[in-house]
């Protein structure tokens, strides 16, 4: 979902679409993107 959002934002630009994108990724912050990649952590960082 917060790939979808923050793609439909930069198409957009729309505001609206990056406050709900920053909702999200608040309650989500596994789920956060970086550039255009998920972080995926598959085991601890020491």
């Amino acid at each position: 979902m917060l790939e979808f959002t923050w793609n439909i934002f930069k198409e957009t630009g729309s505001i609206d679409t990056y406050l709900l994108f920053k909702e999200l990724e608040k309650e989500h912050p596994e789920n956060r993107i970086t550039g255009e990649k998920k972080i995926e952590v598959d085991f601890p960082v020491v």
